[in-house]
């Protein structure tokens, strides 16, 4: 009987203990010292107690275990968190399940440098070290194994941003303190939705998905009304297929680095970059896109329209008429000139 006291005894004391560790292991320090943690994107309960240990926030590791185990429905955000040393392990948890969103609106036809410019702005980032990020060939190369409508058309040196044209502009909920690749892949991961409800016209195509997306960027800069997006993807087509240059302003703006409102030179237009199809000896499509194109324009890009049309010329409303013939083209310019 009394082997049977001590024991149970023994196993009191011991429950007590754990017991006594873990709510223990719940309390904060008594220092009041912040501490700037991140929630990386994707990682797990467990991997988030580890971190909040070793970076000296919780006095328990297995407290935190324990916590997050018997709350199973205990969720955690990504993002970027300022702490203090005297919270506890319960006041931490509710802190990192607390999302703050912001919105970032991406208009269709804008520039990845544009795009930059407002990520940079709302989600507090450095603009050089983004784009020396989103230029870096290794990190390129990882997102090349990730999705597989970007291929090593994306590694190309002439290129000014590897990733310009593949950013779908479209409306994103943004966790605060989300890193920039966090955001750049969830843009990614639109695009990537988007493009698979088009796969099998890109299988059927003779074109690759980056040829495909420079077309529709150059649609996407040439047009305002919606008609004439295909009649366009097909004026690309004709020009492409009798070895004709493309001609085509907008490209000699992105090569220009200019913005659409502003004049183009001489010079500019002169200018031997590897986006300015203006120059008669440029044969072929420009290096890569030169915005980021919609929907709509990637799928006339994807079906241009069955005309034999081969110039096509702007009013000063932005509506397009377009021609088969050299003398045709001429006089559309000379009765819509603005």
């Amino acid at each position: 009987m009394k082997k049977v006291v001590i024991v149970l005894a023994s196993i009191i004391l011991v429950i007590g203990l754990i017991i006594g560790l873990y709510f223990y292991g719940l309390t904060g320090f008594k220092e009041k010292d912040l501490v700037i943690f991140t929630v990386r994107s994707g990682a797990s309960k467990k991997e988030v107690i580890n971190n909040l240990y070793e970076n000296k926030l919780i006095k328990s590791k297995f407290a935190g275990l324990i916590y997050i185990y018997l709350h199973d429905d205990l969720t955690v955000y990504p993002g970027t968190y300022e702490l203090s040393k005297d919270m506890g392990l319960v006041k931490i948890l509710k802190n990192l399940r607390t999302s703050e969103e912001y919105q970032i609106t991406l208009v269709e036809g804008k520039r990845f440098i544009d795009y930059i410019d407002k990520i940079c702005e709302l989600g507090n980032f450095n603009k050089e070290e983004v784009l020396a990020k989103l230029s870096n060939e290794d990190y390129l190369e990882s997102l090349i194994e990730k999705y597989d409508f970007l291929d090593e058309s994306i590694l190309n040196k002439d290129l000014y941003y590897p990733l310009e044209g593949y950013l779908f502009p479209d409306t994103y909920n943004i966790t605060k303190g989300s890193s920039i690749e966090a955001i750049i892949e969830k843009i990614l991961d639109k695009t990537e939705d988007l493009l698979d409800n088009y796969n099998a016209m890109f299988k059927e195509s003779d074109y690759s998905y980056h040829e495909i997306l420079t077309i529709a960027s150059i649609i996407e800069n040439e047009t305002i009304y919606s008609e004439d997006r295909s009649v366009v993807s097909e004026v690309i087509y004709k020009r492409l297929n009798i070895n004709m240059s493309l001609g085509m302003d907008v490209t000699t703006y992105y090569g220009a680095k200019k913005d659409l409102k502003e004049e183009l030179t001489q010079e500019d237009i002169n200018d031997e970059n590897p986006y300015n199809t203006r120059l008669l000896s440029f044969i072929g499509l420009p290096v890569g896109p030169i915005c980021n194109p919609g929907e709509e324009s990637i799928k006339a890009a994807l079906e241009p329209s069955d005309d034999d049309y081969v110039y096509f010329y702007a009013d000063k409303d932005g509506k397009l008429h377009f021609a088969k013939t050299y003398a045709e083209h001429q006089n559309n310019v000379e009765k819509y000139r603005w």
